[in-house]
């Protein structure tokens, strides 16, 4: 591997111009420059960021922690965020903690504040002691995708209203007519601090409130998915509509759980939306590919990541680095979510109109 010492000697000059030429820093001749840079070239040098940052106390890049990069959402997410980071010159180092709290936190000891400026949280299952401690040594952390604006984390965070979520969610069946519905609500988080729902207690409050204040409207039953993936909601879609063969339409706080309620139901012999209507909530793009598509509360999921960035930067320019373990906890809240109906939800059917589906299917 070529070193700095290497491209100097080619070129003539100290390694202190190199490196004010490829940082475009202090005053370098015309002639130098070219000669530095042609030197670059001709021998593939490329500059060590570990060792740069090393050298002037700060990295190039961010760290994004994920839960999971097997769910599509994350993905896509990262695409934005990558972006929006891009625009300042930085890096994305992705971050896979698979739901592990060990190696979300062994990320956090090993890159934070040294391969990375600064960390960004998603729904990573990392417990708030550790992002805490690791602003406290002075690298910012700024959560993406929290999800009660209401109730601050006591970080710097992106806040999305996902109890307006459910809610729309809710309100989009009753519109319908769906008086009669089950609900599939998202994994259990492992620091929840013993709350019933976890990390989507408020998708599924909004939609309970919203649901539950309408005149005849009743909630059947609310099953928990093991997962927040397609086989965790078609298993929990099976076991609810089994139990509750009555229930018109089921609500998953999660695309992918609403995806597999979906499955479920074509494996029961139930035809969506005909027999049984199935929303979500987000919005990704396996949710527009479906067939029949679903019905899904769009979150602004580009937005949040956009802001998440310009936040952690903001915080990054805030101070100098040795002030920068108190950087307060600003929250920004994103735009609102937004119902997208497509053709995963219908009017329910009348119990006659079911009776003649289920006897032409057998």
């Amino acid at each position: 591997m070529t070193t700095l010492n290497e491209v100097a000697a080619r070129a003539g000059v100290t390694p202190a111009t190199v490196s004010n030429v490829l940082r475009n820093r202090g005053r370098v001749g015309a002639a130098t420059r070219e000669r530095v840079l042609h030197a670059v070239k001709e021998l593939g040098y490329r500059p060590h960021l570990a060792a740069r940052a090393l050298a002037e106390g700060r990295a190039p890049t961010f760290a994004l922690m994920v839960s999971s990069i097997a769910n599509p959402f994350y993905p896509e997410f990262t695409l934005a965020a990558e972006r929006a980071a891009r625009t300042s010159g930085h890096f994305l180092i992705v971050c896979n903690t698979n739901d592990d709290q060990e190696t979300g936190r062994a990320y956090l000891e090993q890159i934070a504040g040294t391969l990375s400026e600064g960390v960004l949280v998603t729904n990573a299952e990392l417990v708030f002691d550790d992002l805490r401690a690791t602003a406290e040594r002075g690298t910012p952390v700024v959560l993406c995708m929290w999800e009660r604006p209401d109730d601050p984390p006591g970080l710097p965070c992106v806040a999305v209203d996902f109890r307006l979520a459910g809610a729309l969610a809710a309100q989009h069946l009753l519109d319908l007519g769906h008086t009669r519905v089950g609900a599939l609500v998202g994994s259990r988080s492992t620091h929840d601090d013993g709350a019933p729902f976890g990390i989507h207690g408020a998708r599924r409050d909004g939609f309970v409130e919203r649901f539950s204040a309408a005149d005849d409207a009743q909630i059947v039953a609310e099953f928990i998915c093991e997962s927040d993936t397609i086989r965790g909601g078609y298993d929990a879609a099976r076991r609810l509509l089994k139990a509750h063969p009555d229930v018109t339409a089921l609500y998953a706080t999660n695309d992918l759980p609403a995806l597999g309620a979906m499955h479920a139901a074509a494996d029961m012999g139930l035809s969506v939306p005909d027999d049984l209507s199935v929303v979500g909530i987000t919005d990704i793009q396996l949710a527009r590919e479906s067939r029949p598509a679903l019905s899904t509360v769009a979150v602004p999921t580009e937005e949040a990541a956009r802001m998440a960035v310009d936040l952690l930067r903001e915080l990054i320019d805030r101070a100098p680095r040795a002030s920068r373990g108190n950087p307060g906890t600003p929250m920004r809240v994103t735009s609102a979510p937004v119902m997208v109906p497509r053709a995963s939800t219908a009017p329910p059917r009348t119990r006659d109109q079911r009776t003649r589906s289920s006897l032409r299917k057998r």
